[in-house]
């Protein structure tokens, strides 16, 4: 059968005219990929796990059964529709080449999500040790998958794949730690590693911006919590184009609660004072500091137990807004603590899942970093990792180097052997005065600015609002740059290229007036007046002395020495604040400048800090918010890793 038909669509369109009556036709082509359904078959099954609880699961199987066939799954919180059986994904598996040359692919709803039972967990923690078949986690539901499926589906070789993207990234992550013998290969990408540090916080601070996402993970099913195959959540709807007006009127935190007060026949009318109906958004408000809760649901400290029976390859976007921090640390802790195990990274000049688009231009936000970057990958990298250890050989020669990384300023493919690489070396840069960023240390000042919160320094100069925000990672930062409560550091034209490739701390010596203040840190590439301007660039902007934004990050400043026990500062005393910025690959090539700007508000990509310290800013009144002047003195400096 064709893999697709197309199909016409005849509209008559009739127009009468005083002289003559003329009919004219349009003729719409669309075309219907049917390539999944006229090659696979579709089966869904509920697979029991070993506390009783079934999660539903949908199998793709080649029609062609002259051979045997690796098993490809993923798992999601995100449902695994179209849900019944006549009904067909247009694209399954990682990407079409792994589709078309023929492989099982399965997605299977997690436990208490969609048509799966039991109770959904946000960020289950795993549980070392099990001592019973009550006691389960994401790790035991895969692993009781795994095992149904390669004694239940025909036509499979024993050998299984899995990935996923952030949040069934996660899961793939998941899948590696107490493995199931058939798991041969695991792609997380963009995975989640820890919720304090990914999407909803950077080092304690709230990511504001992620607000609407919240009821996506918090709204408890209907019914009892029984299956549903319909979403049974709703967004919050900002009545706003302008996001950073509504959030700076809203005013404290606990003015939103009423988005998350659900009234129906399953949620009680009374509830107690300052709790909503939304399990997450609970979480978020009486766990501000990073507590035993949210220290059981990370992920990352359990890596030393990845199975040495399962490669990984995790892929990561270098301009990933939402889990950059998951997908570097994944790759830093399974290489760490698991030395014999294949294990790679890739990354690439992506935001949020790019890698698995199939446009030609890849693009973020503003910037052009060149074409087919995407579909290089799957078919060059993504497709050879799955074949080699799902159909091949199998060993650690699989053909693909341990990092294969983009530079995003030289806009080109590297491999290395090591990430970093290792002939990357620290080298460190002064904040000095007259706006200097220089090799050498200079009379030690301070520099002062005032943070007002009533006119918090915005993170993108659009006016808009989004579900959550992508583009500004590669944003021109000249909007900020001309504000008074942004110190702006930058070096002379280089006179040869300087390669960053890995991470960037940031040591800030710092006083405020007030008892707590946020403190971010951006390296920005700052482009020469003749670059040229691409074809996707904002009508308002050139790429002429474009502010490109390489790397960012925020510190809530009572977390300077503790994730979990903050303190607030002492008025005007000079404090350390050291800023781990997630690393880069990017040349400041010959005749652009480097460019470092520090400021203390980020809004509404973060939420405000009162600067007056609280126990808890989600609790926080009105009257806590108070406008204080901030000191960066010029024996602060940042360490880069550069590649000589």
């Amino acid at each position: 059968m064709r893999s697709s038909i197309k199909i016409l669509f005849l509209s008559l369109l009739t127009l009468t005219v005083a002289v003559s009556c003329k009919k004219t036709v349009k003729t719409e082509v669309r075309e219907v990929d049917t390539y999944v359904a006229d090659n696979y078959t579709k089966k869904e099954v509920d697979i029991e796990m070993r506390d009783g609880i079934t999660l539903h699961t949908t199998i793709y199987s080649p029609k062609d059964t002259s051979k045997k066939y690796p098993i490809i799954m993923q798992r999601t919180p995100y449902s695994s529709q179209p849900y019944g059986e006549g009904n067909f994904r247009t694209k399954i598996g990682p990407n079409e080449h792994l589709m078309k040359e023929g492989n099982i692919i399965v997605y299977q709803d997690v436990r208490g999500r969609w048509l799966s039972e039991g109770h959904y967990e946000n960020m289950r923690a795993y549980i070392p040790n099990k001592t019973s078949d009550e006691q389960v986690d994401e790790s035991s539901d895969t692993y009781d998958t795994i095992e149904w499926l390669v004694n239940n589906v025909e036509n499979n070789n024993g050998n299984v794949g899995i990935w996923g993207i952030s949040y069934p990234g996660y899961y793939a992550t998941y899948a590696t730690v107490d493995a199931h013998p058939a798991l041969k290969a695991s792609s997380p990408q963009a995975s989640i590693g820890d919720f304090f540090f990914d999407d909803f916080h950077h080092n304690g601070a709230y990511l504001l911006s992620y607000f609407r996402a919240t009821s996506l993970f918090g709204t408890p099913r209907p019914n009892g919590d029984q299956p549903i195959d319909t979403a049974w959540y709703t967004l919050p709807n900002l009545p706003t184009e302008d996001q950073y007006q509504f959030f700076l009127d809203a005013g404290p935190l606990k003015n939103l609660d009423y988005f998350f007060e659900y009234e129906t026949a399953d949620t009680p009318t009374m509830r107690p004072e300052g709790v909503t109906d939304d399990f997450f958004w609970n979480e978020l408000k009486e766990h501000p500091n990073y507590d035993a809760m949210w220290q059981s649901k990370g992920l990352i400290q359990h890596l030393k137990d990845v199975k040495s029976s399962v490669a990984t390859m995790v892929v990561g976007g270098w301009f990933d807004a939402e889990d950059l921090y998951g997908p570097l640390e994944t790759y830093k802790n399974i290489e760490k603590y698991n030395e014999d195990n294949y294990n790679t990274m890739v990354f690439g000049p992506w935001d949020h899942g790019g890698w698995a688009r199939d446009k030609v231009r890849n693009v973020v936000g503003n910037y052009y970093f060149g074409d087919s970057i995407s579909l290089f990958f799957q078919k060059e990298i993504e497709t050879k990792f799955f074949n080699h250890f799902l159909k091949g050989e199998g060993d650690m020669d699989s053909g693909l180097p341990e990092a294969y990384v983009f530079d995003t300023g030289t806009k080109e493919w590297k491999k290395y052997d090591a990430w970093p690489p290792e002939n990357a070396a620290k080298q460190t840069m002064y904040l000095s005065d007259d706006q200097e960023l220089t090799s050498e240390p200079k009379e030690i000042t301070g520099i002062q600015f005032v943070s007002n919160v009533k006119k918090p320094v915005p993170y993108s100069e659009d006016v808009k609002t989004v579900f959550t925000p992508r583009k500004y990672m590669t944003d021109d930062q000249r909007f900020a740059a001309r504000r008074s409560d942004v110190l702006v550091f930058e070096t002379d034209v280089m006179e040869e290229d300087l390669t960053l490739a890995g991470d960037i701390l940031a040591h800030l010596k710092v006083a405020t007036t007030g008892t707590a203040a946020d403190w971010i840190v951006k390296v920005i590439d700052v482009h020469p007046a003749d670059a040229e301007t691409n074809e996707e660039m904002q009508d308002h902007l050139k790429m002429s002395n474009y502010h490109l934004m390489v790397r960012s990050e925020v510190l809530r400043g009572r977390f300077r020495n503790s994730f979990s026990d903050p303190e607030p500062f002492v008025p005007n005393q000079k404090t350390d604040v050291d800023i781990k910025l997630q690393d880069v690959f990017h040349t400041i090539k010959k005749g652009h400048k480097l460019q470092i700007q520090v400021q203390s508000t980020w809004f509404p990509l973060i939420d405000l800090n009162p600067q007056t310290y609280v126990d808890n800013i989600f609790k926080a009144d009105e009257s806590d918010f108070k406008t204080q002047t901030h000191t960066v003195f010029t024996d602060s400096n940042i360490e880069f890793t550069v590649l000589k």
